[in-house]
């Protein structure tokens, strides 16, 4: 094989490497991504929250409604008990009560409006719950799925790098330098030459020089300067 040859095949593993590190980065990336997970149990978290506020609500409501009910209990066996006898006092009682019983309407109304709250936060807590338990589900089938790929990917970049290694000590250290320096700046390093074109910048090239690179000589393109490889 050319010494050309070489750096080509060197140039197709260091693409493989590539494509094989950004494939585990990908795969590492989907394994620790619980962004939709994490938001649904925050969102469940506040829900329940305001739920169990809502409830404490109700549960006062309920008991200021209590309070209103015994106490007009109380003055309605004052004024049917017959033992107030005063006109006044049973005007003044009958008065008590007409306002008790005004705040005990305005009260079961209020009550009404934060029963169908807590319904409809009940209701809305369930539902997240549910999507909650259904990203749980589709998580961690995703993890089992994912983390054998990860070590397959990593097994095959392995054995990319040792492939790698053992090439490159087989390539002029020189001609080495040249190619890694060339893939630093132009990405691609070493490039074919078909009908008479250098396929990384596309300029014609003098016949003298593919027939040089064709003879196995490392040639440079004098356009973009990289490596010239001819099958």
């Amino acid at each position: 094989m050319s010494l050309a040859g070489q750096l080509y095949k060197l140039q197709q593993l260091d693409l493989e490497l590539q494509k094989k590190q950004q494939e585990l980065s990908e795969v590492e990336n989907q394994l620790g991504d619980n962004k939709a997970l994490v938001a649904a149990e925050s969102r469940l978290a506040s829900q329940k929250q305001q739920l169990e506020d809502a409830r404490k609500k109700q549960k006062n409501s309920e008991w200021e409604l209590e309070d209103l009910q015994e106490r007009i209990r109380q003055i309605d066996g004052k004024l049917y008990s017959g033992k107030t006898k005063d006109p006044k006092e049973l005007v003044n009682l009958e008065k008590e009560v007409k306002g008790l019983k005004s705040q005990t309407t305005t009260k079961e109304d209020t009550l009404l409006g934060l029963m169908s709250l807590v319904e409809e936060m009940e209701a809305r807590a369930k539902t997240t719950a549910a999507e909650l338990e259904r990203l749980k589900k589709e998580w961690e089938e995703r993890q089992e799925t994912l983390r054998p790929r990860k070590g397959e990917i990593e097994i095959a970049l392995a054995e990319l790098k040792v492939e790698r290694s053992r090439l490159a000590e087989q390539i002029d250290s020189e001609a080495f330098n040249i190619y890694e320096r060339i893939r630093l700046t132009r990405g691609q390093a070493v490039v074919k030459v078909e009908k008479g074109r250098c396929l990384g910048c596309h300029i014609t090239v003098p016949t003298s020089q593919w027939q040089k690179a064709k003879a196995g000589e490392l040639i440079q393109c004098n356009n973009c300067s990289r490596i010239l490889y001819l099958e």
